[in-house]
């Protein structure tokens, strides 16, 4: 049996991809329900590759961490079957959970789901070692996809139990810890042995270097898929004031261009069509990264307008900025909480109550539309 040891930075960097990953996933996928068919694949197929390749490269950089007294590398095809079969799998969750609906039943599918998918992944990748052989034990083996389905399981159930900023975070945490904490399970279930033709030359590139060259990768990757699709922050003021100039810009270049006609119906797309829904029937418009999501009957609908441009094209005062991300419909008010220096309005309807809050910016507005002040 051979002296095995970890090198601690990649250890830790093997951790940070693990929470980037999850992050990024759990980022791109927030409203993707309520997207189009062709905009929520899209999102879906980003979120797998991030949350999947990331799985996949949090093991291979923590596997690229550890040190043994002989030489050995990766078999390349062997790795890249396992980094695929983590995509597909977290895919296949991912679907589960953004085609279907949303039940406890199903949360728990997609859990169990990716919890047998880290440890198959796991093993398949330890197969493609050279130079030396992975000895495996029962109660390793079996702890690892025990550990790894309830760890899993729960990181889903905390992650999709409610879409907020708040379950995000705490996904990421759990979804990063759980592929952590299995890999080293796994690992401490592990002891290794050399081949007889252990001398052989190895490759070019170092495993530390390999390391970080996976982890910068991996880094890039969601770093791009965050900044292209991400709707984990509000749109901002600044974002605000870009579209406006960009508006302002076209009227310097097309002197006949005229600013977006006033309309009473509101486009929203579902399954490949566009829809419309009046304008009086909406209780409320949420901002969704470039997007919006309107609240109609009880219902959440994908609107392919920002919320600027909603502010725009509606007509001038059925609506009424109640929040940077929320224009509201004070015809659908049914409540107003006052809260130190901002507040609540309550939409109550087919026996739901939704509520949306109020910056201390808009709240003189907000009082102004309800007839507060």
């Amino acid at each position: 049996m051979l002296d095995v040891s970890h090198n601690g930075w990649l250890v830790a960097a093997s951790l940070a991809v693990a929470l980037m990953a999850g992050f990024t996933g759990l980022s791109l996928t927030k409203g993707a329900s309520a997207l189009a068919i062709g905009p929520r694949k899209t999102r879906v197929a980003m979120a797998a590759v991030a949350l999947g390749g990331g799985i996949w490269a949090m093991h291979f950089v923590a596997m690229l961490g550890l040190q043994l007294p002989i030489l050995f590398y990766y078999d390349p095809l062997v790795t890249l079957i396992s980094a695929l079969l983590a995509i597909l799998i977290v895919g296949i969750a991912l679907i589960c959970l953004h085609f279907f609906q949303r039940t406890p039943r199903n949360l728990t599918a997609a859990g169990i789901c990716i919890g047998a998918g880290i440890p198959v992944m796991h093993y398949i990748g330890m197969s493609g070692m050279e130079l030396c052989q992975p000895r495996y034990t029962l109660w390793g083996v079996a702890g690892a996809g025990v550990a790894s389905v309830l760890l899993s399981v729960g990181a889903v159930w905390v992650a999709y139990g409610s879409r907020t900023k708040r379950n995000i975070l705490l996904g990421t945490l759990c979804f990063g810890l759980a592929v952590f904490a299995v890999h080293f399970l796994a690992m401490a279930g592990t002891s290794f042995v050399a081949l007889p033709e252990a001398t052989s030359a190895g490759p070019v590139i170092g495993n530390e270097t390999l390391a970080l060259i996976v982890a910068v990768i991996a880094f890039v990757i969601c770093g791009s898929f965050l900044l292209s699709g991400v709707s984990f922050l509000p749109e901002t003021s600044l974002q605000e004031s870009n579209e406006n100039a960009e508006d302002y810009d076209a009227q310097l270049k097309h002197p006949d261009h005229v600013a977006p006609a006033t309309v009473l119906q509101i486009p929203y797309e579902l399954d490949g069509r566009t829809l419309f829904v009046d304008s009086a029937e909406v209780t409320a418009i949420r901002a969704e990264g470039h997007y919006t999501l309107i609240y109609a009957d009880g219902k959440k609908l994908f609107c392919p307008w920002s919320i600027s441009e909603a502010e725009k094209r509606l007509p001038s005062g059925q609506f009424v900025r109640a929040h940077r991300s929320y224009l509201v419909n004070p015809a659908h008010v049914t409540g107003f909480e006052r809260k130190k220096d901002n507040g609540v309005v309550f939409f109550e309807r087919a026996g739901q109550t939704e509520k949306v809050p109020v910056s201390r910016s808009r709240l003189q507005d907000v009082r102004l539309a309800l007839g507060l002040v």
